[in-house]
């Protein structure tokens, strides 16, 4: 039962991304939009979870989960392309883009040399790195407010968690 539910969630919503894709030819491929929908949420809730286990077991779990993150510029990189190839305007390519640049900056300062940017804070580092991670969200999910809306708002849900468990960790000193 649980399995044909999600079938028909993930029909309804390629159904209902389709459908308004046709209206806008500018959008590129429909499958596309639901990949990075799903990208921009995942990494939402991924880093949600980063946040929060800061709390309790330091930065491992979130440097675990931040590989996991890393792996979803794969099927960002493929909508990206879709989305060139398509002819597909800015406002739908860029999202993919900057949250590649980001895993690329990420991948570097976390993993292959990794430097402590966060405590004592080191701005040359910082700021580039949270204006990526922040900008890649913001132009992910944008694209879909035109789309559709009602997956446009699970995305400033999953922000809004996002958020909230920044500023806890924040809260606890651990941000």
């Amino acid at each position: 039962m649980k399995d044909r539910i999600g079938a028909l969630f993930g029909w309804s919503v390629a159904i209902g991304v389709r459908r308004r894709a046709r209206m806008n030819p500018d959008a590129g491929p429909c499958w596309a939009a639901v990949v990075v929908w799903g990208v921009v949420n995942a990494v939402n809730v991924l880093q949600t979870a980063g946040f929060l286990s800061r709390v309790r077991y330091g930065m491992t779990v979130n440097h675990v989960l931040g590989l996991v993150i890393a792996a979803l510029a794969v099927p960002a990189t493929a909508a990206l392309v879709a989305y060139l190839r398509a002819g597909s305007g800015a406002l739908y390519w860029l999202g993919p883009a900057v949250f590649d640049a980001f895993v690329v900056f990420m991948l570097v300062v976390e993993y292959l040399h990794p430097i402590e940017f966060r405590s004592p804070r080191m701005p040359a580092i910082l700021v580039p790195y949270l204006v990526l991670f922040f900008g890649s969200i913001v132009l992910m999910g944008l694209p879909m407010f035109r789309i559709d809306r009602s997956l446009w708002g699970v995305t400033v849900v999953t922000s809004a968690l996002l958020l909230a468990s920044m500023g806890y960790a924040m809260f606890k000193g651990v941000g």
